[in-house]
C-alpha cells in the first residue's frame, strides 16, 4: 500500500502506541483486501459497545487503546449500549453489568468518541453527505448511509472503525470504489409495501432469494414507489440482517439509482414471498407475548409522536420497551411525548435495545415491528416472535 508521510509516521509509532495500533490493523485489512491507498474518512461509527458482546477481552482491548494516547481524529459515535446509562435499574439490569458497561463507555470517552450510542447516527448529529467516505459499523446503519445517503463505507469491525477513528483514515476497497458501487441484479418487486412492518418484510424476502440464489451482489430494487425515513431505514436493517446486503439502489428514491441502469439478471418478487416472510418471523401467539419493543432500529421523533398519539390515555400490561437514541429522546422530552408515553407504564430504554441488552431468561416471546428483532430474539436469547405493523405491536402490549 502506498502511504502518505503522516500515515507512515503514525505506523511508525511517532503519534502514541494506539495509533499505531490503529494503522497497523488498517494496513493488514487493506492488504487482505488489495487496497492500493488509504482513504481521509470524515464520520466513524463504532460497534462493539454492548459489555454483552465485548466481555473482559474486549474491554481490556479498549483500555489498552485508551492507556495508549489513543485520541479520535474525527468525528465518532457508538453503537446502542447493552443499557441505559442513565435508567439501567428501572430496565432490570444488574449492578455488575453496569458496572462494567460503565467501564466500556467511560475508555471509549477517555479517547474522545461521543458516547451517543445509537445504531442511527444520521438522525443524531453523525450524517456525513453525498460521497463522503466514513467509516461505520453497525450493518443497518452502513446500508443507510451507501443506499440513502450515498455516502462510501464498507461493513467495518469494532476494532477497524475505532482504528479509523484514531487515525482518520480507511483502507481504499469495497464500496469505497466507484466499480464495487454498480447493480448486478434487478429485483422486481411486484407488491404493495407500505409500512416499517411491511419494509422489514420486504427486506427478508430479498435477502432470502438472495441467498438462495448464492449472491451478494449489489440490488436494483424498481416497483417500490414511494419510501419514507423510517421506512427505509426498516428496509436496511433487513436487508442486511437477512441478505448481508451494505448497499441497495432505488430509482425514484436513493441518490445513485439515476447513475445506473436495470441490469438484466433479474428477481421477481410477488406477495407471496413477502407473506412468507411475514409468516416465518411469527412463532409466538398474542397470549404468548410478554416483552413488547419498538425501535430496531432506533425511534425517529415522527414515530415517537405517532407512539404518543397511541398511548394516551392507555394502560400497559406488558414490559414495553422504546428504544432510541438519547438526543431523540430529549426532543421527546420537550415536546411533551415523553411524559404521555411513560404514563402509560411504559418505559423508554435509551441507548441500548433488545437486540444488545443482557435480557437472555427474562422473557418468553417478543412482539416488535421489526425483523431483525426477531431475527436477534431468536438467534441470541431463544424468544418466540410476533411480528406485527407499528400500531398493532402497540395493541400488544394495552391493558385489555
Amino acid at each position: 500500500m502506498r502511504l502518505t508521510s503522516e500515515e507512515q509516521a503514525m505506523l511508525a509509532g511517532d503519534h502514541g502506541r494506539a495509533a499505531r495500533k490503529a494503522m497497523e490493523i488498517l494496513v493488514a485489512l487493506g492488504e487482505i483486501f488489495e487496497a492500493e491507498c488509504m482513504l481521509p474518512v470524515t464520520s466513524v461509527q463504532i460497534a462493539g459497545v454492548s459489555y454483552d458482546n465485548l466481555g473482559e477481552a474486549g474491554l481490556e482491548f479498549l483500555q489498552e487503546m485508551a492507556d495508549g494516547g489513543g485520541q479520535a481524529r474525527v468525528l465518532a459515535t457508538l453503537n446502542p449500549a447493552g443499557m441505559d446509562v442513565e435508567n439501567w435499574q428501572a430496565l432490570g439490569i444488574p449492578a455488575d453489568f453496569a458496572a462494567n458497561q460503565q467501564r466500556v463507555l467511560e475508555a471509549f470517552a477517555h479517547m474522545g468518541v461521543q458516547v451517543t450510542c445509537t445504531c442511527t447516527p444520521y438522525l443524531s448529529g453523525n450524517t456525513p453527505g453525498f460521497g463522503e467516505h466514513i467509516a461505520w459499523a453497525e450493518s443497518s446503519a452502513v446500508c443507510y448511509a451507501n443506499s440513502v445517503l450515498g455516502a462510501r463505507t464498507n461493513r467495518e469491525g469494532g476494532p477497524s472503525a475505532l482504528a479509523a477513528a484514531l487515525t482518520g483514515r480507511t483502507p481504499a476497497y469495497g464500496y469505497h470504489l466507484d466499480q464495487n458501487r454498480m447493480p448486478a441484479v434487478t429485483i422486481d418487486v411486484r407488491a404493495g409495501v407500505q409500512g416499517t412492518f411491511a419494509f422489514g418484510a420486504l427486506g427478508r424476502a430479498i435477502g432470502e432469494q438472495l441467498e438462495a440464489q448464492n449472491l451478494r451482489p449489489v440490488p436494483y430494487i424498481r416497483g417500490v414507489q414511494r419510501a419514507s425515513l423510517e421506512e427505509l431505514k426498516s428496509l436496511c436493517a433487513s436487508l442486511a440482517t437477512f441478505g448481508g446486503a451494505a448497499l441497495f439502489h432505488m430509482p425514484g428514491i436513493t441518490p445513485e439509482a439515476e447513475l445506473y441502469t436495470s441490469p438484466d439478471e433479474r428477481l421477481v418478487l410477488t406477495q407471496a414471498e413477502i407473506d412468507a416472510a411475514v409468516a416465518a418471523l411469527n412463532d409466538a401467539s398474542d397470549a404468548e407475548v410478554d416483552f413488547v419493543s419498538l425501535g430496531c432500529p432506533h425511534l425517529s421523533i415522527d414515530e415517537i409522536a405517532r407512539l404518543a398519539e397511541l398511548l394516551r390515555g392507555q394502560e400497559v400490561a406488558k414490559e414495553f420497551w422504546i428504544t432510541t437514541s438519547r438526543p431523540i429522546k430529549y426532543q421527546a422530552d420537550r415536546l411533551g411525548y415523553t411524559q404521555v408515553i411513560e404514563a402509560s407504564g411504559a418505559k423508554f430504554a435509551v441507548d441500548t435495545c433488545c437486540v444488545v441488552a443482557p435480557i437472555k431468561g427474562r422473557f418468553n416471546a417478543l412482539a416488535t415491528d421489526s425483523a431483525k428483532a426477531c431475527y436477534y430474539a431468536y438467534a441470541k436469547n431463544k424468544f418466540k416472535t410476533r411480528f406485527l405493523p407499528f400500531d398493532e405491536v402497540v395493541q400488544q402490549a394495552i391493558k385489555r
